[in-house]
């Protein structure tokens, strides 16, 4: 393998530069599909078209949508929802995130995607080739939305967004394999504006927070779910420890330093590590990419075949590499190696005594590690 790499902190694109307000939370399209379902489902079992509708999110808590527009024909109900995505900068924001929900014979919820919604065209994405770009935890929640309406009932759920195959045209769908609209995402339901100026000042916050209370140890984490899986690897270090780091791992390094905090532990999955990896440490999407051929290099490194090794190169996503080193029993081997090589970079950066977790994508299973005690 190389050395530790040149290191780079791009900028921020323009469009997420500091804003004179904090900045509003917004909804996923994964919640704006519920509520949109939930909605049609009310107006196909009642006859009453809703003007508001209250759906559960992943975290438990409840939270009510405008219903933009109601309409029935027959035994058909379909129901929309306009995305507000708050203040992050979001291609979808103003989407009409539209549900039609017919009746079925026999129990059960079919779901399935509509216009403006991509199809799968490889893999890498956790989802099934050839199906809807609805992700699994909207997927649940849209279930979950209809069945307070419908019971064991069945019926047919189709998700569309008008103009979703223009608004997929500014992100990265066509490169990732879902082809002919917009993805149904999010893991919480909620959009927090974590590729912003703002956010990045909150992670310089959190460090800092941390620092004032005696702590010398901070865990960077990429989201809610990595967050989690550090709380159950490291319990016994206190809540303001953990930091949702977002894009900002170089900002939160540097107030680190700049505090006196000795030691960093990062917990992510196989993208943001990839991309740390890479030597770069501001990993906002726009100004960053996932280096496939350093995964290739790993797998070589740890004794994989030249196929293999020629298959992770050009694997679709990080995931996608995961996915193949874990159908060739290397996820371990590869894995570690992808830690030590993050711990690298970050002790070139920071100076700090750095260690390095990588988990599943439920973000509770530790998969690998530079402390192989970690390891589930």
């Amino acid at each position: 393998m190389d050395d530790v790499p040149s290191l780079r902190e791009p900028d921020l694109p323009r469009t997420a530069k500091v804003r004179p307000k904090a900045l509003r939370t917004g909804w996923t399209t994964g919640s704006c599909a519920s509520a949109a379902a939930k909605a049609a489902a009310l107006l196909l079992l009642t006859g009453e078209p809703p003007a508001w509708v209250e759906i559960g999110l992943p975290s438990g808590r409840r939270v009510t949508f405008a219903v933009e527009s109601a309409t029935r024909d027959g035994d058909t109900a379909t129901a929309v929802v306009v995305k507000d995505a708050g203040d992050d900068p979001d291609v979808t924001h103003g989407a009409h995130l539209t549900a039609t929900v017919s009746w079925l014979s026999e129990p059960g919820i079919a779901l399935d995607g509509g216009e403006g919604v991509g199809v799968v065209t490889k893999p890498g994405l956790g989802l099934p080739v050839g199906g809807p770009a609805i992700n699994p935890v909207p997927r649940t929640m849209i279930i979950q939305a209809v069945r307070e309406v419908v019971g064991a009932r069945g019926v047919r759920v189709v998700i569309s967004v008008p103009d979703g195959e223009r608004m997929a045209r500014k992100t990265t769908n066509r490169r990732l394999g879902v082809l002919g609209g917009i993805s149904i995402l999010g893991t919480t339901g909620i959009v927090r504006p974590f590729s912003t100026a703002s956010w990045r000042a909150s992670v310089v916050q959190a460090v800092q927070v941390a620092a004032a209370q005696g702590e010398d140890t901070i865990v960077l984490c990429t989201g809610g779910r990595t967050e989690k899986g550090a709380m159950a690897l490291l319990p016994d270090l206190p809540d303001v420890c953990f930091i949702e780091v977002g894009d900002f791992t170089g900002a939160a390094l540097r107030m680190a330093v700049e505090r006196g905090v000795t030691r960093v532990v990062f917990v992510g999955m196989a993208g943001k590590l990839t991309k740390l990896a890479s030597g770069v440490l501001m990993t906002h999407y726009t100004r960053s990419a996932v280096d496939t051929g350093l995964l290739g290099r790993l797998t070589s490194s740890v004794g994989g075949s030249a196929s293999l090794v020629a298959d992770v190169a050009a694997a679709n996503t990080a995931r996608h590499a995961y996915e193949l080193w874990d159908s060739a029993g290397l996820l371990r081997a590869a894995g570690d190696q992808l830690c030590q090589r993050v711990r690298d970079v970050l002790v070139a950066f920071s100076g700090l005594t750095a260690e390095v977790a990588m988990v599943d994508f439920t973000g509770r299973t530790v998969v690998a590690a530079t402390e192989p005690g970690w390891v589930s």
